[in-house]
C-alpha cells in the first residue's frame, strides 16, 4: 500500500532543514525503488521550502510510521506537523509530461 506523508516544517527551520538534507536524501535513497513521488512543498513562488510530500509503498501502516520515525528531518525536529495516510494511485504518472 502506498502511504502519503504530508509533512509541514516548523517556522524558522530552514537552517536545520538545509543541514539535515544530505541525511534526508540518503534515507530516501534506501527506499528509492518504492517511491511513487517525493519532493518539497514550497511557497507560491517556489523559493521557500515549507515541508515535504512523499508517497512511498510500505507493507502496512506500522512500517510506514516506523520509517517516518527514523527519518532525519523527523528526528532532527524540522517538521511541526505530520500526517500519514494510505493512498490509492488511480492515475499513475507517465515517464514524462506531454509536449
Amino acid at each position: 500500500m502506498i502511504y502519503v506523508f504530508h509533512l509541514l516544517d516548523k517556522p524558522g527551520s530552514l537552517e536545520l532543514r538545509t543541514q539535515l538534507r544530505p541525511l534526508h536524501k540518503a534515507y530516501l535513497a534506501e527506499v528509492a525503488d518504492r517511491i511513487a513521488f517525493a519532493g518539497p512543498l514550497t511557497s507560491e513562488d517556489g523559493k521557500a521550502m515549507l515541508g515535504s510530500l512523499l508517497a512511498i509503498d510500505f507493507p502496512n501502516r506500522e512500517a510506514a510510521l516506523q520509517w517516518q520515525a527514523q527519518e532525519p528531518f523527523t528526528q532532527g525536529g524540522v517538521y511541526g506537523s505530520a500526517s500519514v495516510l494510505p493512498f490509492v494511485n488511480l492515475w499513475p504518472q507517465k515517464a514524462g509530461f506531454p509536449e
